[in-house]
């Protein structure tokens, strides 16, 4: 508000002032005192404005001429005008937002949601489609390990590795809700929106990051609960914030996403071998097209927010990296008969699937356009669940009993190491089929 007075001054001249909050700017006086303002007396001042009419106290004002009077003591009244203009009360002012502008930079006010809108407003929270994708790649783990599967373990490990996600997500999100307000994709989430307090979100991740963490390590083992609150550390303290530092946030995020299939086989197993590793650089490599290719068209929401891409700094580098990790998919691919994670029909099955794969990158890298861009992502979604079903398919170890029943069977001459790798034979009740190549120096096989 603005606040027009008029007092006079000790030549005995009335003159007018704006108050604007608590500074007074005058802007004219006048040449004779009169009890209440009046247009005739009152002469031009040249006050600077914007094309929408809108009031700057930092405006230019140059003061009216000053007619000589006799000097005369007055005390006319003070009259006060109240004119609303555009801008806060506390004096400063702003420039008019469209009605369709929002302040984007600011929380938003919690408006309490309903109870049975709450699963839903969890599920967004949570990030329910990245989450899946990190439990199917979880469970992908957990079926290619070389040991026998346990159903509960199995389930205790997709639910821990969700849970997990979630908290993860929901960390994310509570901490970047400024810069996600500047973005057109994630403009509209949940804490954006103001459809959960932040103190809901918090609580919702501390509650899922202690029963996920709990169920891998009560269900599972002490090596998976490890590895998923490593990752969720990763993830939310490392990850998140190096988005605004460094375009290193893509390779420490694609550590991330190469972790669940190491949980998956550590859950199963207990341990980790070579074979493990294969699948966890297949998902490491499979992170760079895919995001890649994602923010190429994402570039002035992550410019306007901030956050520090390759597809922003540094584009050409943006579709290298897509093409080179193309290449080290089917390397892998090749290396996984080689290491006994699958038959050598993997390499030649997954051949055309990953040559696909690598053809998109390089019109991506060669093109540089939206379309080819769009093409590699989508192709990307179709890619990573065909390749995981091609590793279990040609899985070379199968094992058709379960861990208990291995162990009932055990035998002092042979390894802990070594038994896993001799299959129960079905239908001739508790017989192990061994060769010599089984058995360690000096032992004889064993049927019982």
């Amino acid at each position: 508000m603005i606040y027009l007075i008029v007092q006079p001054t000790i030549w005995g001249l009335p003159r007018a002032s704006c108050r604007l909050g608590g500074t007074a700017v005058q802007l004219f006086q006048y040449s004779k005192a009169a009890p209440a303002i009046s247009s005739n007396h009152i002469s031009k001042t040249s006050v600077s404005s914007s094309k929408k009419k809108q009031f700057s106290p930092s405006a230019s004002v140059k003061p009216a001429t000053v007619l000589p009077v006799n000097s005369v003591p007055l005390t006319p009244p003070i009259v006060e005008i109240t004119v609303p203009v555009i801008g806060k009360d506390n004096g400063t002012s702003s420039k008019p937002k469209k009605s369709t502008e929002r302040d984007q930079n600011a929380w938003r006010e919690y408006a309490p949601a309903k109870q049975s809108d709450l699963t839903g407003l969890y599920l967004k929270l949570s990030k329910i489609r990245l989450t899946s994708l990190v439990v199917l790649t979880t469970m992908g783990g957990y079926a290619v390990a070389s040991a026998p599967f346990d159903p509960a373990t199995f389930l205790m490990a997709s639910v821990g590795t969700g849970l997990t996600s979630c908290a993860a997500n929901a960390i994310n999100q509570y901490l970047e809700v400024p810069f996600d307000s500047q973005m057109s994709r994630t403009r509209n989430r949940v804490l954006v929106q103001g459809q959960l307090s932040p103190l809901h979100a918090v609580s919702f991740a501390a509650v899922s990051a202690t029963l996920g963490v709990s169920a891998l390590y009560f269900g599972c083992n002490p090596l998976t609960a490890a590895l998923g609150a490593s990752n969720l550390v990763l993830y939310t303290m490392i990850y998140t914030p190096m988005k605004r530092v460094s375009i290193l946030n893509t390779w420490v995020g694609s550590v991330v996403g190469a972790m669940p299939p190491l949980m998956g086989w550590a859950a199963c197993t207990g341990h980790l071998e070579p074979a493990a590793w294969i699948m966890a650089g297949l998902l490491y490599a499979w992170q760079f097209p895919h995001f890649n290719a994602l923010s190429w068209n994402l570039r002035p929401d992550y410019s306007r927010a901030g956050y520090r891409m390759m597809s922003v700094t540094n584009p050409g580098l943006c579709r290298r990296v897509a093409l080179r990790y193309t290449g080290a998919i089917i390397a892998l691919s090749c290396a996984a008969p080689w290491l006994d994670l699958t038959n050598v029909w993997f390499a030649i099955e997954s051949a055309p699937l990953n040559g696909y794969f690598a053809y998109l990158a390089y019109q991506f890298y060669k093109k540089s356009d939206s379309s080819s861009s769009r093409k590699l992502f989508r192709f990307s979604l179709i890619h990573l669940p065909a390749l995981m079903l091609l590793l279990l398919v040609n899985k070379k170890k199968w094992f058709l009993g379960n861990k208990e029943e291995l162990k009932e069977v055990k035998k002092p001459g042979l390894l802990d190491v070594e038994i896993s790798n001799v299959p129960k034979l079905l239908g001739a009740g508790n017989v192990l089929a061994a060769t010599p190549n089984d058995l360690p120096p000096g032992a004889q096989a064993v049927v019982s």
